[in-house]
């Protein structure tokens, strides 16, 4: 299972985030250090075309595809160097597949900080060089923990983020007091509140940094989410579901998503010619529903 580590300097709001995210019981302290050893949660990847094609062909069961997310102890300057249990934490950093980094973009006194004003732009800068000072180079997500409302665009000219090449796409501001707080409401208390929560964005998010696309296999028994890495073949998607589907792979039956739905059943996808059958060199698309002939 692919991973994402949550990284940044002390008291930015990961295990925060990391709580908010996966429900899991963390300890949030306003001090160095608080998390030691990583915590790991399994987060779900919202798809509503899971849904859409569940309801098409009545499934029993209904299963999503999920990341992990790895809540790692903040970094200091000179990390690299061992400073503040830099070497283990930087360890940890080289196990995950991406990173999200959290900043810091908010004023409270009474959160600890030993880097001086807040400067999201020098934090980034930190932490980088920590990162490439030890040979890490891996896919990364900015998440800018903030109080006010700005759009990343907004956030980027404001803290002169545009020289260290952080495109909008990169980064997604939000606050995660908020969301730690929402998280603790039930999804009807949060419609009934019209609370508006960034955490799927960000999944979503960290899903598509890892290059992950996702394909469907659907019918009765289960509708079902597959995660494989972009430009796979059609034998290498199969793998994830039995490794005889790789190596004793035929043919698939292809059809995207939306143009099941829109036949609204298999059996009127293919009588309409919308099924295409594909070989082993066939590169599996996002969103393509799959069936293996093996």
């Amino acid at each position: 299972m692919l991973s994402v580590g949550i990284v940044g300097l002390a008291n930015v709001g990961k295990s925060s985030l990391f709580k908010a995210l996966t429900k899991n019981e963390v300890e949030i302290a306003n001090y160095p250090f608080a998390t030691i050893e990583p915590h790991e949660g399994i987060v779900r990847v919202p798809d509503d075309r899971l849904q859409r094609l569940a309801a098409l062909e009545h499934s029993k069961k209904i299963i999503p595809t999920i990341i992990k997310f790895v809540d790692i102890a903040g970094l200091v300057k000179d990390a690299h160097k061992g400073a503040g249990l830099g070497n283990q934490f930087l360890a940890h950093i080289r196990e995950v597949d991406a990173i999200l980094q959290v900043v810091r973009a908010f004023e409270n006194p009474e959160i600890i900080r030993n880097e001086g004003p807040i400067s999201p732009k020098d934090d980034i800068e930190i932490i980088n060089l920590e990162l490439e000072m030890a040979g890490i180079t891996k896919p990364t997500l900015y998440a800018l923990n903030v109080t006010g409302g700005e759009t990343a665009k907004e956030l980027i000219k404001k803290f002169h983020l545009d020289p260290l090449g952080i495109t909008h796409e990169q980064l997604l501001a939000l606050n995660v007091k908020d969301e730690l707080e929402a998280s603790e409401l039930s999804e009807e208390e949060q419609r009934e509140l019209g609370i508006a929560t960034a955490l799927d964005r960000l999944i979503v998010q960290s899903y598509q940094l890892l290059d992950l696309i996702t394909f469907f296999t659907t019918g009765l028994d289960e509708t079902r989410a597959w995660t494989v890495k972009r430009d796979s073949t059609a034998p290498e998607a199969g793998r994830k579901i039995h490794n005889d589907f790789k190596e004793k792979f035929i043919r698939a039956e292809v059809i995207p998503w939306n143009k099941l739905v829109e036949a609204g059943s298999w059996v009127n996808a293919k009588i309409k010619g919308l099924v295409l059958t594909k070989g082993k060199d066939y590169i599996v698309q996002d969103g393509d529903v799959v069936e293996f002939k093996i």
